[in-house]
């Protein structure tokens, strides 16, 4: 057998030896040929036009940013984060360590690099795969600007004609710049500029020598080097191999690269979700869009700077989430509510619109601060601050008694409802205090005061002061009566928390705003909100008389105790709680001279919680947050001033058994003359105890009382029937014959200080 095969082999060695110049043309005939093919192959491929590189349209991603312009709450663009920059805006840094890892020849090359691609072809062949590299940048952005991300034979073939094509058509820098503005860096982060911003919160033009290597490193591999996965320790040698490679190809010095790897490198935390804020962004988004339309969103490539303080939103997020779960156990109250503004812009500093986004089975999508719900007793301050603008006082006493408002009812019935809808509210805890200074009404949400406050005040008045202050939701007059002031409109959080800011800056209100400021990826201002301008809705006389009420712990410790949740010792806070009469909504809003929060919780299918008032189910979790944001802001005070009650009429200022004052000698008890010293003069009321109506116009209660003896207003002949009854129930409380009401000392005998009895109601 082996001399059979050394038979054969001889055989075959003769033929070739006698053949060999034939089988060299027909091998050379063979190589030409797979030549032409090739070329014929390249030139019928279908290229792209490669001008449209330069100058192709690319959508890039529209930021939302907190109020810094650092933290990035949303990229609306959801599939790819990418800012395209120049390379004037990249770092030196960037580019040397990019290219030193990626490229070491890029200047250098004609697009391509032979030797790499044989390398690569040969390992493809002998490990069986197809994931070999061997790309120079200029392949790179073809293959992601022009080719599928196919890897096949034909593709890499097309690669290097079109990296060749490339090559000749654009310059070296340019090539650069769109590789850097397209480059992988884990997850949906393309670009340098983007990750720069998602590692380290800077421009790509600002990163330091080592944060630059780290960026190089991370290229090869993008998602195994990611500095937040387990290969950390991987990336951070790798990272001194790229300095190292720097400065072997000349980029850096030695004493560079050293200080470099000294140099500790820190990456900003990961996001736990692509997106922060949820209900604001969308809030945001939702303005964009119906401002700007959809093509901008998509293609503008804008940076939106927000109103959000992203510390103080993470706070209230983290509360919300972590006091509902407790509500819901307690008072099956399933959802909350939060917004933030600084009153003296009307900028929101933070929104929570449920205790969860994700939260599907509360509907936690859903944006609760913007929905339309009943505010409760919230609303009575505005009914209050309408009251004083008209003349009324903090000291203005009405009566806290059983009392029917409804003209379809007779006075002395009493009920809550019934066939001809009769209106007698109550309170929480069913008891009636009597006579009460609105002071005292308004600190301790007193209901019947309230009513009658409102009625004093007008409806339409108080609606068209609600609507200047902010509250654009509600309707008119007849669509609500006299339950208005109790809640009876549905309104916003937001915008509730809006109003209460008019009383915070004393009387200017400020638009809500959410976006500060607006630039295209040329830097050019589309939108600039960052002077904004107010509207002088009251006059600071009224707004720190409410304020003064609702800062005043002393006056509201009859109804929540002298130290529950609204009070904060050593700070001025104004609050006001709210809590529907069917208990399906609970609200708080409190504020200092410098933030408003407002707070509201419930259930978003509109079920009722347990019984019971705001100021124990929901006061707790605004308490957080207030005394957080108190943290985060200058102490100040409430400005005020002590008014003149000279000339204000007694009943005015409290004075509740009598109307008609009289100034006597208070060391005879005569009346008061010209001759009588000021020291001693002291006015009085003779005792007579009636409803305010029987002593004032409610058109002009600064002026002349009414002079029918049966006062025409409407509402007299209930309020009155109410207060004798209540007086009949309390007979202390009426007047012995011939007694005198002590109202105070006076500074002057003046007619403005004195009213005649012969011109009230006939008396």
């Amino acid at each position: 057998m082996q001399r059979s095969v050394r038979k054969q082999l001889g055989t075959v060695r003769a033929t070739v030896k006698q053949h060999w110049k034939e089988m060299l043309v027909w091998g050379f005939g063979a190589l030409f040929l797979l030549a032409g093919l090739l070329l014929l192959w390249t030139a019928t491929l279908k290229i792209p036009d490669l001008s449209s590189l330069q100058n192709r349209r690319v959508t890039q991603s529209l930021k939302i940013y907190d109020r810094t312009g650092k933290t990035v709450l949303y990229d609306i663009n959801k599939d790819v984060d990418r800012t395209d920059v120049p390379l004037t805006a990249v770092s030196p840094y960037i580019q040397q360590a990019t290219i030193s890892m990626e490229d070491p020849n890029f200047y250098k090359n004609s697009g391509v690099e032979p030797f790499s691609i044989l390398r690569a072809f040969l390992t493809d062949i002998f490990t069986f795969n197809k994931a070999q590299g061997g790309s120079t940048l200029t392949q790179q952005v073809v293959k992601q600007t022009i080719l599928s991300g196919d890897r096949t034979i034909t593709r890499k073939l097309k690669e290097v004609v079109l990296a060749l094509k490339l090559t000749r058509e654009l310059p070296k820098d340019k090539i650069l710049e769109i590789y850097l503005n397209q480059a992988p860096y884990g997850g949906s982060v393309y670009g340098t500029e983007e990750a720069c911003q998602r590692f380290f919160g800077k421009h790509a033009s600002d990163v330091t020598l080592a944060q630059a290597a780290y960026l190089g490193a991370i290229l090869p591999a993008p998602s195994y080097y990611s500095p937040y996965g387990n290969n950390k320790a991987i990336l951070d040698a790798l990272q001194k191999v790229t300095l190292d490679k720097m400065f072997e190809h000349g980029y850096i010095t030695a004493e560079q690269r050293d200080q470099a790897k000294a140099e500790v490198v820190t990456f900003l935390p990961p996001r736990p979700t692509a997106i922060q804020a949820p209900h604001f962004v969308f809030y945001v988004e939702q303005y964009l869009e119906q401002k700007y339309g959809q093509t901008a969103l998509d293609e503008g490539g804008w940076s939106v700077i927000t109103t959000l303080d992203a510390d103080l939103q993470a706070k209230a997020e983290e509360i919300a989430q972590k006091d509902t779960p407790d509500m819901q156990k307690k008072y099956n109250a399933s959802n909350a509510g939060i917004i933030a503004l600084d009153p003296n812009t009307g900028q929101i500093l933070a929104m929570v619109g449920s205790r969860n986004y994700f939260d599907t089975t509360i509907d936690g999508n859903f944006n609760i601060t913007l929905a339309h719900r009943q505010p409760g007793s919230t609303f009575k301050p505005i009914a209050y601050a309408e009251a004083f603008l008209k003349g009324y006082t903090p000291d203005t006493v009405l009566f806290d008694i059983p009392t029917q408002f409804s003209t379809n009812c007779q006075p002395d019935n009493f009920t809550m409802g019934g066939a001809d809808n009769c209106y007698s509210p109550g309170d929480f805890d069913d008891k009636w205090r009597g006579p009460m200074s609105l002071r005292d009404a308004l600190a301790q949400s007193i209901n019947v005061p309230a009513v009658e406050t409102l009625y004093l005040a007008g409806i339409n008045d108080t609606l068209s002061l609600a609507k200047s202050m902010g509250i654009q939701a509600l309707g008119p007059a007849t669509q609500y009566g006299l339950t208005l002031v109790l809640g009876g409109g549905e309104v916003s959080l937001l915008e509730m928390t809006s109003a209460y800011g008019t009383f915070a800056t004393g009387g200017t209100h400020y638009p809500t705003v959410a976006i500060l400021k607006i630039t295209d990826k040329d830097g050019n201002t589309i939108e600039d909100n960052s002077q904004q301008t107010g509207a002088t809705v009251l006059p600071p006389t009224v707004t720190q008389q409410i304020n003064d009420v609702l800062s005043d712990n002393v006056a509201r410790t009859p109804e929540f105790g002298a130290n529950s949740a609204l009070y904060f010792p050593g700070r001025d806070v104004a609050v006001k709680t709210g809590t529907t009469n069917d208990y399906k909504d609970v609200w708080v809003i409190g504020y200092t001279p410098n933030i408003v929060i407002g707070s509201w919780a419930g259930n978003n299918d509109n079920t009722p919680m347990t019984k019971n008032i705001a100021g124990f189910i929901l006061a707790p979790m605004w308490h957080e947050v207030m005394q957080y944001a108190l943290t985060k802001t200058p102490a100040a005070s409430f400005t005020k001033t002590d008014a003149s009650t000279d000339g204000v009429k007694p009943v005015l200022r409290g004075t509740w058994q009598g109307g008609d004052a009289v100034i006597v000698d208070s060391r005879t008890g005569a009346a008061a003359t010209i001759a009588t010293p000021s020291q001693n003069l002291l006015e009085q009321v003779p005792c007579s105890v009636h409803n305010i109506l029987y002593w004032i116009d409610r058109s002009n209660p600064t002026g002349p009382p009414p002079k029918d003896t049966h006062n025409p207003d409407p509402q007299y002949i209930f309020w009155e029937t109410a207060l004798q009854t209540w007086l009949t129930k309390n007979p202390e409380k009426s007047c012995k014959p011939g007694a005198m009401i002590p109202v105070g000392p006076v500074s002057s005998l003046t007619p403005a200080a004195t009213t005649t009895a012969t011109t009230t109601n006939g008396n």
